[in-house]
């Protein structure tokens, strides 16, 4: 098997990443390129700015899955969300309008982003509703929001939760700059990196590439476990879509 991308922006249409079906099959084929075999389609859920839910993200998914095979892309792609941190998740939640990455250890894991700018007050309090309900938060790309690069500490109180945390490849090759290399580094020193992922947009800045990521990546950690966190490690969250 080859590499698995839990969290990108592939889907046409629905959000700031590609914005028609044409894009997403350029997207499609740089991942081919890269060794991306399995792609979990992550498009926003933000109250207010891109209301997606399953109604929107489902056809958004089917008129990609078959444009892949009408383009011969040899690419399994499904479908989850990235979602905005906010009251509206609970009710989401109770409503059962919020998509899941995968399991993780028996629990359904939801891929949460906190505003880019901060980490909101009391925020542990949501992400332990979640846990209560059996719903395990992967915290998307946090060393890329400015309050932890300041502040790497309040990350504490998540990890003792048990949170998981995806960190985007692009930051361990340094492309988001030297303040998110730095994070990206230290926490995947101290062994919290679950999963790297690509959060790819677009062709031309955020381009849907792993391997630079991992190859830096293994020369802080080896080989064996660059490897584990872009094959085994979302592989064991997103097969339960492929299966």
């Amino acid at each position: 098997m080859g590499m698995v991308d839990l969290h990108n922006h592939l889907l046409p249409g629905i959000d700031d990443g590609a914005e028609d079906l044409g894009k997403s099959l350029e997207l499609a084929r740089i991942a081919v390129g890269d060794g991306i075999t399995h792609l979990v389609c992550t498009p926003h859920i933000h109250p207010g700015r891109y209301d997606n839910s399953p109604d929107t993200i489902q056809p958004a998914l089917e008129a990609f899955r078959s444009g892949l095979i009408n383009a011969g892309i040899k690419l399994s792609v499904s479908s989850a969300a990235e979602v905005r941190f906010g009251l509206e998740l609970m009710e989401g939640v109770a409503r059962q309008a919020i998509p899941f990455l995968g399991e993780w250890q028996g629990r359904k894991v939801l891929l949460l982003e906190f505003p880019h700018g901060e980490i909101p007050f009391g925020a542990e309090r949501l992400t332990q509703w979640l846990i209560d309900r059996k719903i395990l938060p992967m915290i998307a790309h946090p060393e890329r929001n400015k309050a932890l690069m300041k502040t790497p500490s309040k990350l504490k109180p998540f990890l003792t939760q048990g949170c998981l945390l995806q960190v985007t490849a692009a930051s361990v090759a340094g492309r988001f700059g030297e303040a998110a290399e730095a994070l990206a580094h230290q926490l995947l020193a101290e062994d919290r990196v679950t999963v790297l992922a690509t959060d790819a947009h677009n062709v031309e800045h955020r381009p849907p590439i792993l391997r630079e990521g991992v190859k830096v990546a293994a020369q802080l950690l080896g080989d064996k476990k660059a490897a584990e966190l872009v094959t085994t490690n979302p592989w064991s969250i997103a097969q339960v879509h492929f299966s």
